[in-house]
């Protein structure tokens, strides 16, 4: 449980404050995305970092069990997964960020989940 709370101390702010940029900041990082996956050399070193991030997750906290600290491992394997999948095939990614490019909505959405999970990640790191 003591890596449960590192790590929640450490996703947490870091999820409440992308969440928190994102939606005062749509238009902004609707071509911040854009930008990304146009660029080659940057998509192939955020997923290089998303992969790297991920396997050190799943390496420490790979904790399946049914409580809170279950968010922490499934976070951990979406990084991964997505570090795999903009290293191997960085096109399925570029037709994902096409639709929060074209839709501000669903940007707005991931932006709201992010800082969801961060309160709640923050939460139980530091007050519980």
């Amino acid at each position: 449980m003591e890596m449960s709370i590192l790590m929640a101390r450490f996703l947490g702010p870091f999820f409440v404050v992308v969440g928190i940029g994102v939606l005062l900041n749509l238009k902004r990082y609707q071509k911040l995305i854009m930008d990304f996956f146009e660029n080659t050399a940057v998509l192939y070193l955020g997923g290089v970092m998303a992969f790297a991030i991920g396997i050190v997750i799943v390496l420490f906290h790979n904790v399946w069990t049914l409580n809170w600290g279950i968010i922490i491992t499934i976070l951990g394997w979406v990084s991964l997964v997505k570090g795999i999948v903009l290293i191997v095939c960085p096109a399925v990614m570029a037709k994902m960020a096409n639709v929060c490019h074209k839709n501000a909505a669903v940007l707005a959405i991931d932006a709201v989940v992010f800082l969801v999970i961060g309160a709640f990640l923050s939460l139980m790191g530091y007050f519980v």
